[in-house]
């Protein structure tokens, strides 16, 4: 069996599962989603590569499942940073706890959601493969900066 393409990085893009998403939505009750296309727009407001979400304020309940690439970081910085002016965001994120962005600012969030497994991710070229990497659900709550740890199954 080639596996290969696991390990590439032909994209950054993982697409959110829909189960997962929709037991998120049933909880959060999102309104935004700033990682978007409009083929997989998980909210009705969302921002496309084009639009760059990073470039817009965030308001209201924010699903944010960013590019897994170089600038992910950036997207947690501003997951946080809207936070802070009263946004709730919640992340999809590799777990990458030996990096910088997920120190300075996961470890700051109000939730880490730690999912069981690996997830398999929607509408990649990765499809009847699961993610080669460890997942979390990341809440960052307006005003909280001591995350609970917690899991949750697939």
């Amino acid at each position: 069996m080639n596996l290969s393409p696991l390990f590439t990085s032909e994209t950054d893009a993982w697409g959110t599962p829909p189960d997962l998403f929709a037991r998120l939505d049933a909880e959060f009750h999102f309104t935004l989603d700033p990682c978007a296309s409009p083929e997989n727009a998980k909210c009705a407001a969302y921002y496309t590569v084009e639009d760059d979400g990073l470039a817009y304020p965030w308001t209201g309940v924010v699903f944010c499942n960013p590019p897994y690439g170089r600038n992910i970081g950036r997207w947690v910085e501003k997951a946080w940073t809207e936070s802070q002016s009263g946004a709730t965001v919640v992340c999809l994120l590799p777990v990458r706890c030996d990096t910088a962005w997920w120190h300075d600012y996961v470890m700051r969030s109000s939730e880490v959601r730690l999912i069981r497994g690996r997830l398999h991710f929607d509408g990649t070229a990765r499809r009847g493969h699961n993610a080669t990497f460890p997942s979390a659900v990341v809440v960052f709550r307006p005003g909280c900066c001591q995350p609970l740890f917690s899991s949750i199954c697939r």
